[in-house]
């Protein structure tokens, strides 16, 4: 079943609720223990399929938990979750296996997705190795060097000429009539999988695996004070929201961590709600977007931002956002500390000696900052690729 965060409807399928709001799987915490290892499937009694028995799908999660010392913020106790040692180089590879084993559970020829960037990579990856075909949406604008990259496994690439933004909706649209899985980035599926990247981190305190030893400190507490991630679309925010609601069911948690989420000053349409005190999240207009360092998560219109938005003041958390000065210093530093991550993955850091200055983070606590990929890179495949107009985009994908 998947249920409707907002208004709590229930629905067997969907991406979607009638209020407008994004569905998630429905699950039954009750009685789950912290299993002994890590990995997506490692939590497959909170997942909604079952675990393949090989390939790609079956290696994603398991990533480092690392206690930094070095970068700790005057006194705020600094671990990385490095989510780039997934198979493709980024979390988006947690809800690409369970979408594509969900598809050929369900007999699906063909999955899809719409992005520009890792999760076209991820979800092109993930297909292949499941023998599956997949069609991924890009803008018509997208530079060669990152077709390449997406080419290299091998999907049907369409670049659509019209606004980007709508694409999200125009797939979710077409998907039945075009017999085509769109795992989108706030799938129920993908935040399924997803949401194991803070499983994970809150089985290694519970564990007693993310310790501060050897930096002088006392052992870790059994839960984080608090997670930090980049935020989007929205949906690896509403997977840690997710996480941390399951553990709490389960009574795995005493005092569930804050969750913030972090965007980029040029364009930061959730930190702007939070700030305001809006209920929702609102689209930024063309004018009110910049440049960014860190383009990967520029998305002025995320579909899942409002529950973003109600994640971080259900927890005690906060949305906030950082200039690219901010961002590169902290790559930087995270590079002086031997962890090589893209611009994005950077902007938890400085979210977090933001926080501290404001009193948010204190002395002594333990903070996750979550480093979701290496960077996108390029590639050298060569790139056949159709482009269309959005309006014929139906009679690309073969809907009359």
């Amino acid at each position: 079943m998947l249920t409707c965060y907002a208004c709590e409807r229930r629905f067997e399928t969907g991406q979607r609720c009638d209020c407008g709001e994004p569905l998630w799987v429905d699950t039954d915490p009750a009685g789950i223990a912290w299993p002994d290892r890590d990995g997506v499937w490692a939590f497959g009694d909170l997942l909604p399929v079952e675990r393949p028995p090989d390939g790609l799908a079956a290696a994603a999660g398991g990533t480092p938990l690392v206690r930094t010392p070095a970068l700790d913020v005057d006194g705020a106790r600094v671990h990385v979750k490095l989510e780039g040692t997934n198979p493709t180089g980024s979390f988006k590879d947690r809800g690409s296996a369970v979408g594509v084993a969900a598809a050929v559970a369900a007999g699906t020829d063909t999955v899809g997705t719409v992005s520009h960037g890792n999760m076209a990579a991820s979800m092109a990856a993930h297909a292949a190795g499941a023998d599956l075909d997949c069609v991924v949406l890009v803008p018509a604008d997208i530079p060669e060097a990152r077709l390449g990259r997406i080419a290299t496994y091998g999907p049907r690439i369409v670049r659509v000429d019209g606004d980007y933004g709508r694409l999200y909706h125009d797939a979710l649209a077409l998907a039945p009539a075009a017999g085509v899985e769109f795992v989108v980035s706030d799938s129920p599926l993908r935040v399924a999988g997803q949401k194991t990247t803070t499983l994970e981190v809150l089985r290694a305190f519970a564990a007693g695996e993310a310790s501060g030893a050897g930096d002088g400190a006392a052992p870790s507490p059994s839960v984080p004070d608090a997670v930090v991630l980049p935020v989007s679309s929205g949906g690896h925010a509403s997977a840690a929201w997710k996480a941390v609601r399951e553990a709490s069911a389960a009574g795995l948690l005493d005092d569930p961590p804050r969750l913030y989420f972090v965007q980029a000053a040029a364009c930061a349409p959730v930190a702007r709600a939070f700030e305001r005190g809006d209920e929702a999240v609102t689209r930024l207009a063309p004018e009110e977007v910049g440049e960014t360092v860190a383009y990967s998560i520029a998305n002025a219109d995320p579909p899942s931002g409002t529950r973003a938005l109600a994640a971080a003041r259900d927890t005690g958390g906060a949305v906030l956002a950082v200039d690219d000065d901010a961002i590169r210093d902290a790559q930087r530093d995270l590079a002086g500390a031997g962890l090589r991550v893209e611009a994005a993955s950077a902007t938890p850091l400085a979210a977090v000696r933001t926080l501290r200055e404001r009193g948010a983070v204190d002395r002594g606590e333990h903070v996750v900052c979550v480093a979701t990929g290496v960077g996108y890179g390029s590639g050298s495949t060569a790139v056949d690729a159709e482009t269309v107009a959005r309006a014929d985009l139906g009679a690309a994908l073969g809907v009359e």
